[in-house]
């Protein structure tokens, strides 16, 4: 698969179909960074009339995923990759279109190249951050990535 935004929403609707009727879409894709939007409507709001917090977990986990997807594709190999924890801190109310935005593909692609070479399974926290239309920080998510060479 090629990493366009609309080859990676098209891969949501049918792999992560939760992520996509939320809303969930891939703005823009490189080898250092990944944008995932989402917007706050009715259907993913939760009982204080902003966005769910899962909803905003889905699209901060995208970012970083998809970032990894792409080095695991470009190095030819084949690596597993898993979450193994996460940490949340929420700073202001998500209403509107909220941004989140990873930009660590260089860390990614040192942290593959050590799981290559080694043959040994590797971790790698990947930070995302989520902003509204206004610029205003919304929320700072870390997924800890496992990344091993399968056999």
């Amino acid at each position: 698969m090629e990493f366009t935004p609309a080859k990676l929403n098209f891969f949501s609707f049918f792999k992560i179909p939760s992520a996509f009727w939320s809303g969930v879409r891939v703005k823009s894709i490189s080898d250092t960074l990944c944008e995932v939007t989402v917007k706050h409507r009715w259907f993913n709001q939760n009982p204080f009339h902003s966005m769910y917090f899962a909803v905003q977990a889905m699209a901060a986990e995208l970012s970083t995923g998809a970032l990894v997807l792409m080095h695991i594709k470009k190095s030819g190999t084949n690596l597993s990759m898993l979450v193994a924890q996460n940490k949340s801190v929420f700073t202001k109310k998500a209403t509107g279109r909220i941004t989140f935005t990873c930009t660590q593909g260089d860390a990614i692609k040192s942290t593959l190249q050590k799981a290559i070479e080694t043959k040994e399974g590797q971790t790698i926290w990947l930070t995302s951050i989520g902003v509204n239309e206004k610029g205003e920080q919304v929320a700072e998510m870390q997924f800890e990535w496992t990344l091993k060479l399968r056999s």
